[in-house]
C-alpha cells in the first residue's frame, strides 16, 4: 500500500440500516480523486457499532464493487478473538489484506500477549498479508512497535506491516526503517502528515483522505519540491478542517456527513456520534471558504451549501 488510503465510512439508510449500493459511487469518486484504495470496517467506519454480519456484508459489497486496480484491506479486529478469526477467514477471497487493532476492554498486557492475539487471526487468513492497527489513544495497548516488529516477522509468516495511528516519530521511523524498510509501515495521524514525510513515509491512511485529497497530494508534491512553508502551510488548513467539524458535535459524524457535499450521502451516524444538520453543513463550508480550503476538497463539490 503507498500513497493515500481512505479510512471509508459505512453508508447507511437513514432507518440506520446498510446501505451497501452506495459503495460502487463511493469507491469510483475515491479513485476518481487519486486515492489508492479502502480501509474497510475501521474506526472511521464505526466498526465498534456494527454487527459481524454487517461487517461481513460491507467487505462483500466493496469486493464486489470497487474500482479495478484498488487495494482493499479490511479490518478484523474484535474484542472476541473468535469472532475477529472469523472476520478474517471470510475476508480471504473478499480483500488484498486484513488489518487487525487489539482487544480494547481487556487489554493485552504483554507484547507476548499481543502477538498471540495478532497470529491466531493472521493464520485464518493466511494467503492475505496482515497488519497490526497501532491506535493506543482508543486501544490503551501502547507498546513500542520497533519491539513488536521484531517479534512479528517471525511468529506471523504473512506480517507485512503497521498501520501506525500514533504520533511518535521517533519509533515510526525506526520501524519505518527496519530491515532496510522491508515492511509497509503507513502513517495515520491526517493532521501531522508533514511530519511523517522527512521520515520517509510513503503510505498514508485516514479519514481525511475522503475529503481532501488534492489538498494532501498537493502538499507532498510541496514538500518533494523543498517548499517547505506552503507544505506546511497546507498542513494547517487540514487541520482547521478536522477541527472545524470537530466542533459540530465530533469528529466522525461531522466527516460522514459532511461527504454529502460530494454527491454521496453516507446517511446517519450511528450512536455516540452525531449527524450534522444542513444548516451546520452550510456554516461549516462558510468557514472553510473563508480559510480558501474549498477549491482544494475532494471533486464532486457541490455549491449547494453555498447558494441555498
Amino acid at each position: 500500500m503507498k500513497d493515500l488510503i481512505a479510512a471509508t465510512y459505512a453508508p447507511m439508510r437513514q432507518d440506520g440500516s446498510l446501505n451497501l449500493n452506495a459503495i460502487a459511487p463511493y469507491g469510483e469518486f475515491l479513485k476518481s480523486n487519486k486515492v489508492k484504495g479502502a480501509f474497510v470496517n475501521g474506526s472511521t467506519g464505526d466498526f465498534v457499532s456494527l454487527s459481524t454480519t454487517e461487517r461481513k456484508q460491507l467487505i462483500e459489497a466493496w469486493a464486489k464493487e470497487s474500482p479495478e486496480n484498488f487495494f482493499i484491506t479490511n479490518h478484523v479486529g474484535h474484542t472476541n478473538i473468535r469472532e475477529a478469526q472469523d472476520l478474517a477467514a471470510h475476508s480471504e477471497e473478499l480483500a488484498d489484506a486484513i488489518c487487525a487493532l487489539p482487544p480494547f476492554y481487556f487489554k493485552p498486557q504483554t507484547l507476548d500477549s499481543l502477538l498471540h492475539y495478532c497470529s491466531e487471526i493472521a493464520k485464518r487468513a493466511p494467503s492475505l498479508p496482515f497488519y497490526y492497527y497501532h491506535i493506543p489513544i482508543l486501544t490503551g495497548a501502547n507498546f513500542p512497535m520497533i519491539d513488536f516488529l521484531r517479534m512479528a516477522v517471525d511468529r506471523i509468516p504473512n506480517f507485512e506491516g503497521i498501520k501506525y495511528s500514533h504520533y511518535d516519530p521517533k519509533d515510526f521511523s525506526r520501524c519505518l526503517h527496519f530491515d532496510q524498510g522491508s515492511r509497509n509501515i503507513l502513517f495515520g495521524v491526517d493532521e501531522k502528515l508533514v511530519s511523517s514525510l522527512p521520515l520517509g513515509a510513503t503510505g498514508w491512511v485516514g479519514s481525511t483522505y475522503n475529503h481532501l485529497a488534492p489538498l494532501y497530494y498537493k502538499l507532498i508534491s510541496s514538500f518533494r519540491d523543498d517548499d517547505i512553508p506552503s507544505a506546511e502551510a497546507l498542513q494547517e488548513k487540514a487541520i482547521f478542517f478536522v477541527e472545524t467539524l470537530d466542533k459540530i458535535g465530533g469528529f466522525n459524524g461531522a466527516g460522514k456527513s459532511f461527504m454529502r457535499l460530494f454527491g454521496l450521502d453516507m446517511g446517519p451516524s450511528r450512536f455516540p456520534h452525531h449527524t450534522m444538520t444542513d444548516g451546520q453543513l452550510t456554516t461549516a463550508v462558510q468557514k472553510l471558504d473563508e480559510k480558501g480550503i474549498l477549491p482544494l476538497l475532494s471533486t464532486s463539490f457541490s455549491e449547494e451549501y453555498l447558494t441555498n
